[in-house]
């Protein structure tokens, strides 16, 4: 069996390779998994340089999540059947042929998804809506976000609006912002190069408060975010794409009784009830068939070119996840 694989941590296409091991076997209940598609995250990548919160021990293979079809079933399995089209997240080790993952985290996917968007179903658009619930953001209330021609972000200005939740998409420059206008999200997008962007929010927002943020950037960023909230207001914490620590001023923190509160979706997900995870997932499957939700891919490439599709020229330049073929 192919696979992508590291033995030292660092930069992802210097330190992976694809190399040939044997076809892993399911336990009790777990399933093998014949990969059809699989997504490249920017957590992926962050696993591979060894500054994510999670470590694998090494030798490891690389991504988290998947589109395939199950291969073989654990003797405990009996809710599966071989030939299956599922999609998982949160596992590891998907940039292979086949790969392993506990059957408590498979999810049947119906014919009317395709295979690039069941790759990255799961991890980015789950994000947004445990997002929404984490800030305990109600019907008819405001969020602001940033990077929001991110993953997250164009999930989070699509998903939240079927929930009668409004989004203010902050982008940087008018390219940004034609990435979400080609998604049909065409409200409420402020470009922060514009002198009068502050202005901008304000005016979309008229007599109405921000009650929630979320900063993927970090920085002065984040700390811009924090400003608008209104009272009571919560910003979570997802990312810092700037590469500079979080910049708050505690005015906006001690008069607005505001909170800052970090969040990891990966870990979130192994919190939640069976239940709460069944209903967020069915909400997505069902935004994705009807083509509500939508997940541009930034191009397909086979597994022996993992190098090239780990590259940050490729990662920089793409307008949507780069998917792994094996």
């Amino acid at each position: 069996m192919r696979s992508a694989t590291y033995n030292n941590f660092g930069k992802p296409s210097e330190v992976l390779s694809v190399t040939d091991s044997p076809t892993p076997e399911p336990k009790g209940n777990e399933v093998r998994i014949k990969t059809i598609l699989s997504s490249i995250h920017n957590h992926d990548l962050v696993t591979i340089k060894g500054e994510y919160g999670n470590k694998p021990k090494l030798p490891a293979t690389g991504g988290s999540e998947a589109v395939g079809t199950i291969d073989l079933l654990g003797k405990d399995v009996a809710s599966f059947k071989k030939g299956q089209r599922v999609v998982v997240s949160g596992v590891e080790g998907t940039w292979a042929e086949y790969f392993i993952a506990p059957a408590q985290r498979i999810i049947p996917i119906p014919d009317a998804i395709d295979d690039e968007m069941a790759a990255q179903l799961i991890a980015m658009p789950m994000s947004a809506l445990l997002l929404i619930e984490f800030l305990n953001i109600e019907p008819g209330q405001w969020i602001i976000q940033n990077a929001a021609n991110g993953a997250v972000g164009e999930s989070m200005a699509m998903l939240a609006p079927e929930r009668n939740i409004n989004t203010i998409n902050l982008v940087r420059s008018k390219e940004s912002e034609k990435e979400l206008i080609e998604l049909g999200i065409t409200k409420n997008n402020v470009v922060t190069d514009d002198d009068d962007w502050k202005e901008q929010v304000q005016k979309i927002v008229g007599d109405a408060k921000i009650n929630g943020a979320v900063d993927a950037v970090g920085g002065k960023s984040g700390g811009e975010l924090l400003s608008l909230l209104g009272k009571h207001g919560a910003m979570a914490s997802l990312g810092s794409m700037s590469g500079e620590p979080l910049m708050i001023n505690p005015s906006h923190l001690i008069f607005n009784l505001s909170k800052v509160k970090g969040f990891w979706a990966s870990d979130l997900m192994q919190e939640i009830s069976d239940d709460d995870m069944q209903r967020l997932t069915k909400e997505l499957i069902e935004r994705a068939a009807s083509g509500t939700l939508k997940l541009p891919t930034g191009g397909v490439y086979n597994l022996a070119d993992i190098q090239k599709a780990v590259s940050e020229k490729v990662q920089s330049e793409k307008k949507g996840k780069v998917l792994i073929k094996p």
